[in-house]
């Protein structure tokens, strides 16, 4: 009995010894379509069109081809099931004992500048998900196949029969993972372009939410080595890794929450993070200079931290980050000179932003698990309306002190609430993040610019949230800070207002929040 294979792909890759191997190895009878079967005859092995094998031609521009009993058919039918087999035989159909497809490009079709809507239908594909699900429903007989890096394994369990089983259970999940990424793609395509008035949809936030991210990386453990982990989606699409150890969950997250961070920011920066925290931000005319800053605000926290640039990471600034343990530095670019030096150390990652430091930050929306699901939120892009920004306080800022709020402003955006931050000009002095009380994240900035010796008289200091109470107000003057700038809004305003009033300081309300837990 003659044993068919059908074979149709977009992705030629591999495909010419893979078909060779099936026809001459296995003795396979091939079944094509289109551009499939004129590359495996051109490579000169014997091929049937699909269209001769089920006696029906391809109609409506190729739309119909394999939608076919003789197809379907010879995919479903149950080799254990005697009438079954005698229903194939009755309306002749060939039984076929391996699929190999792999889909129209729809997500690169997409994912095109411009593309137009009728090209990106034109790119739904129906017949190759319907035989991939076919074959997959009936893997305990038929080996299916939709991607060609499970070529050598499929000729590899043809040689040792008695493997065949569990790779077609293993290759029949990843089809029925592919087509449900594929019907993802195409929804959240169709979503995104909708014109009804559903304002579900329109806002981002369909009334179905459909998540599907193929596996990027196995990670040795998560957070703790007790919990397993593992990395979904493009994120190497966004940052390559020059050197160093394999990047661990925490490490991801602290690149993620380093490439937001240096987004906002134009002028030579360098930010220092420590579990997602900035623990040192500057900017300044050369890196170097910025570095000097950055490190300056606290010469503790970023032992074992990760270090971003926005510019050229050059030798001057590699030999002076090479003087502390850095776990990773990102950088746009880096200078010959500066990747000589750095890779004397060997376990240190080095990451490249691929797209720059404004390229990496493209996520809209953010999504975190809960208890029986997830948050889905826009992600944090703006830092508010600075033209609308009132001062509330009889003192107006000096020009100074509002370019010094305003820097504040942006890295306390990137601070865990509760969040306080103090600086002078472009450089961070003290950074409280995280506590229960603000005044408490208040009081730990202090502490942090005193133990690096930082001098706070003269600071502002920026809070992400309502001063609740004018305790924290209180003790940023007390430390010596001169203007503060905070989103406003608390019952007790006049009071904090008042405070910073009996105090000469300068108050700015953003009417803008930043909460980040």
């Amino acid at each position: 009995m003659a044993k068919f294979a059908l074979l149709s792909v977009s992705d030629k890759q591999g495909l010419v010894p893979f078909a060779t191997a099936l026809v001459k190895q296995h003795g396979f009878t091939l079944l094509s379509t289109g551009g499939t079967a004129k590359l495996l005859a051109q490579a000169g092995l014997p091929v049937t069109e699909v269209s001769q094998h089920t006696g029906s031609p391809e109609i409506m521009e190729g739309r119909v081809k394999t939608l076919h009993p003789k197809i379907h058919g010879g995919l479903l039918c149950r080799r254990d099931k005697p009438e079954h087999l005698a229903e194939a035989k009755q309306n002749g159909i060939e039984l076929i004992d391996l699929v190999v497809v792999n889909l129209y490009p729809f997500e690169q079709t997409v994912a095109k500048p411009h593309v137009e809507f009728e090209e990106a239908i034109e790119n739904i594909d129906i017949g190759g998900p319907s035989m991939l699900r076919s074959a997959a429903k009936n893997h305990e007989s038929v080996t299916v196949v939709c991607d060609p890096a499970d070529y050598n394994d499929v000729l590899a369990a043809m040689a040792e029969p008695a493997k065949l089983g569990a790779l077609r259970r293993k290759l029949a999940l990843k089809v029925f993972q592919r087509t449900a990424s594929y019907d993802a793609a195409i929804a959240r395509y169709l979503e995104a372009q909708t014109a009804e008035p559903d304002l579900e949809a329109l806002s981002g936030f369909p009334a179905t939410l459909t998540l599907s991210w193929k596996k990027a990386q196995a990670l040795r453990y998560g957070e703790n080595p007790h919990q397993k982990a593992a990395l979904y989606g493009t994120f190497h699409e966004h940052f390559q890794q020059l050197q160093g150890k394999e990047l661990s969950y925490n490490n991801i997250l602290d690149i993620t929450s380093a490439a937001y961070l240096i987004g906002e920011f134009e002028r030579p920066t360098v930010g220092i993070l420590k579990h997602t925290n900035p623990c040192g931000i500057a900017s300044a005319d050369t890196l170097i200079e910025a570095w000097e800053k950055a490190y300056a605000t606290d010469r503790q926290a970023p032992f074992g931290g990760i270090i971003i640039v926005n510019q050229t990471l050059d030798a001057a600034v590699a030999k002076a980050i090479a003087e502390i343990f850095t776990e990773v530095i990102i950088a746009p670019r880096f200078s010959e000179e500066a990747l000589a030096i750095l890779s004397k150390k060997k376990n240190l990652r080095l990451m490249i932003a691929k797209s720059g430091p404004q390229g990496a930050t493209d996520a809209l929306q953010e999504v975190r698990s809960v208890i029986g699901g997830v948050l889905v939120q826009d992600r944090n892009r703006t830092l508010g309306d600075v033209a609308s920004f009132k001062v509330v306080t009889k003192r107006q800022p000096s020009a100074e002190e509002m370019a010094a709020l305003l820097f504040a402003w942006k890295v306390c955006k990137h601070v865990k609430s509760n969040a306080i931050v103090y600086a002078r000009g472009e450089q961070t002095l003290g950074v409280g993040a995280g506590q229960m009380a603000r005044v408490d994240s208040s009081r730990i900035a202090v502490w942090k610019a005193g133990e690096a010796g930082l001098d706070l008289k003269g600071s502002v200091v920026a809070s992400e949230a309502l001063f609740p109470f004018a305790d924290g107000l209180i003790a940023a003057a007390d430390a010596g800070a001169t203007a503060v700038i905070q989103p406003g809004g608390s019952v007790r305003d006049a009071e904090v207002i008042a405070a910073a009033d009996a105090r000469g300081m300068a108050m700015v309300f953003t009417s803008i929040r930043h909460f980040r837990h």
